[in-house]
């Protein structure tokens, strides 16, 4: 990794001494942003950088310089080869993200000293984070996992893709419900977090002008995280964590100005 593809970051050095103005990543206060995709981040990003300091670059821009590249030699957009390039890396480095953003050491002169980063997923990371870095704070969004597809199907990001190989080929390629019901449930995984009531309703979304491809891309999206990060048992283990620490909100109960007003108020909390 090398300072272009993180601009004003590197990787730290076991041993080396820090240049004049860079200071660790894990010895700075930073604030952290938990969720997996589709719950909302970006309403709490805005509101945290107005309030707590630079943002740095996002996790999927570390994730491509500390874990992808070396590992696959090249960029890859596929979200499922993603995930499984990423839990080799948590083979050898339990922390996963966590563990790749604390190795990093940062210019303070371009960033400051107070940062936000976005984001952290899943009860590992989390927890090797808090008990890791104690200057560290985390502000964890959920919503159910229905409602995340229906926010990666509205939202166009070109990254939510998934190899058409994967999801049933020409069966999500018809537009009849009950076909793309069958694709469904061919996915690996997806009645462990989806019911039959949500896969009937994912399958009907049809009917609002998704395509069958599209419904199954994002339902496969969702299952694959849910496969690597468990966001109950990060949210569960952050409510262990003094208040100072952690804010927990549910981004279905309150609506992205109330979401963004309640991480001002904590920040501003933190600050004083």
């Amino acid at each position: 990794m090398t300072s272009t593809s993180l601009p004003h970051l590197r990787a730290d050095s076991p041993g080396a001494a820090l240049s004049t103005g860079e200071r660790r990543l894990s010895d700075l206060p930073l604030t952290v942003l938990v969720g997996v995709t589709g719950v909302g981040k970006s309403t709490a990003l805005s509101a945290l950088a107005g309030q707590t300091g630079r943002v740095l670059p996002d996790r999927r821009e570390i994730t491509d310089a500390v874990m992808i590249l070396p590992l696959a030699g090249t960029p890859v957009a596929d979200r499922e080869e993603r995930f499984r390039l990423t839990a080799q890396y948590r083979t050898g480095h339990p922390g996963g993200m966590a563990q790749a953003l604390g190795s990093l050491v940062a210019d303070t002169a371009h960033w400051g000293q107070t940062l936000v980063f976005d984001g952290l997923r899943g009860l590992d990371e989390v927890r090797y984070a808090a008990e890791s870095y104690p200057s560290w704070r985390f502000v964890a969004l959920g919503a159910p996992d229905s409602v995340r597809v229906g926010r990666l199907l509205g939202r166009g990001d070109t990254f939510d893709q998934i190899a058409g190989d994967q999801i049933g080929g020409d069966q999500v390629s018809r537009s009849n419900s009950d076909d793309l019901k069958t694709a469904l449930l061919d996915i690996k995984g997806v009645q462990d977090v989806f019911s039959e009531t949500e896969l009937n309703q994912l399958a009907a979304l049809t009917a609002q002008g998704h395509t069958p491809q599209d419904i199954a891309a994002k339902v496969k999206i969702v299952v694959s995280e849910r496969r690597n990060y468990d966001p109950h048992a990060a949210e569960a283990y952050l409510r262990t964590l003094p208040p100072e620490r952690a804010l927990i909100l549910d981004t279905v109960a309150l609506n992205p100005e109330q979401v963004a007003a309640a991480v001002r108020e904590w920040a501003g909390e933190a600050k004083a």
